[in-house]
């Protein structure tokens, strides 16, 4: 089964709320606001800003901020920060000492067309489109009320 780790699933959030804060935000609002440990915020952003994706700023009004719009931030990316390169196997792009029977292994370098392709869909999503969508507003809000399919009452006595 493939599965992201949950540094790098936290990774993502951290970095779509910071977009969300518009500006520089320090670890401990971070993590209030998405409800990760401190702890676990400021090991991501140190990742992150060994990475190139988060700028840290010092000082009193000191904390992160994006590096760059989450248009230009792919998902392979976040993952590459935290996890290290994306290798379906040991394998993968002839790497060399991951696995005990490589020298003998019928299917060495099969697994690199499937390797790139993960990595090519992963390299297409950005951060953007994993923003939550916020509603728009319709017309059936509370404070425009369609006079045709209103609930009608009858008029009371002092009417």
């Amino acid at each position: 089964m493939l599965r992201l780790s949950k540094l790098t699933d936290y990774a993502v959030v951290v970095l779509v709320q910071l977009d969300s804060s518009g500006g520089v935000t320090t670890s401990p609002s971070l993590a209030q606001e998405t409800g990760v440990p401190e702890p676990t915020v400021a090991k991501v952003l140190k990742a992150l800003a060994a990475a190139g994706l988060v700028v840290s700023q010092r000082g009193a009004r000191g904390g992160y901020r994006l590096a760059r719009v989450l248009e230009e931030i792919s998902v392979a990316r976040v993952i590459a920060a935290i996890d290290g390169p994306i290798s379906l196997t040991a394998c993968v792009d002839g790497a060399v000492g991951g696995c005990e029977a490589q020298c003998h292994c019928p299917i060495r370098g099969r697994w690199d067309p499937v390797n790139h392709a993960i990595l090519s869909a992963l390299t297409r999503i950005t951060l953007a489109e994993m923003r939550p969508e916020i509603p728009a507003a319709t017309s059936s809000s509370a404070f425009n009320v369609d006079p045709l399919t209103a609930p009608r009452h009858a008029p009371s006595a002092a009417e």
